[in-house]
C-alpha cells in the first residue's frame, strides 16, 4: 500500500518543506520577538527602579555626610567641619576619576578584538573546507 508522500512528485515534496521551513522560521522568530519584548518591558521597569534606588541611596549618602561634618563640628569649628568633609569627598571624587580614566583607556579600542579574530578563523575554516570538497 503506498502512501500519500510516495504519491507525490519529489518537486512537490521540495516545494512543501521549503514552504513549512519558512513557516516554521516565521513563527519561532515571532514568538522570539514576542518574548524579547516581554523581557524589555521587564528589564526597563528594573532599571527604572534600580535608578530611584539610587537616587534615594545617594540622599542617603548626603545625609550620611551632613551627620559626619555635624559630628565634627562638636568637636571643631563649624567651617573646619565642613571643610574637611568637603575634602575627603573631593580627594575620594579624584581618585574614582582616575580610576575611572584608567578603566576606560583599557576598553579603546570598543571593537570586539576577540570575536573578529574568532569570525575570521571560521571563515578561514570553511573556505578550506569548501576546497577541500572541491578536491575530491
Amino acid at each position: 500500500m503506498a502512501t500519500h508522500t510516495e504519491q507525490q512528485p519529489v518537486g512537490q515534496l521540495v516545494n512543501q518543506l521549503s514552504e513549512q521551513v519558512t513557516t516554521l522560521v516565521r513563527d519561532e522568530l515571532t514568538l522570539a520577538r514576542m518574548e524579547m519584548v516581554e523581557k524589555g518591558k521587564r528589564a526597563g521597569t528594573g532599571a527604572g527602579l534600580l535608578g530611584g534606588a539610587g537616587v534615594i541611596a545617594l540622599y542617603g549618602l548626603a545625609a550620611l555626610f551632613v551627620t559626619i561634618g555635624a559630628l565634627l563640628a562638636l568637636i571643631l569649628p563649624v567651617w573646619a567641619a565642613a571643610l574637611i568633609v568637603t575634602v575627603v569627598l573631593f580627594a575620594a571624587a579624584g581618585v574614582a576619576a582616575l580610576i575611572g580614566k584608567n578603566q576606560v583607556k583599557r576598553a579603546v579600542p570598543p571593537e570586539p578584538i576577540e570575536a573578529m579574530e574568532s569570525g575570521k578563523r571560521d571563515v578561514e575554516a570553511v573556505k578550506a573546507a569548501f576546497q577541500e570538497g572541491r578536491r575530491s
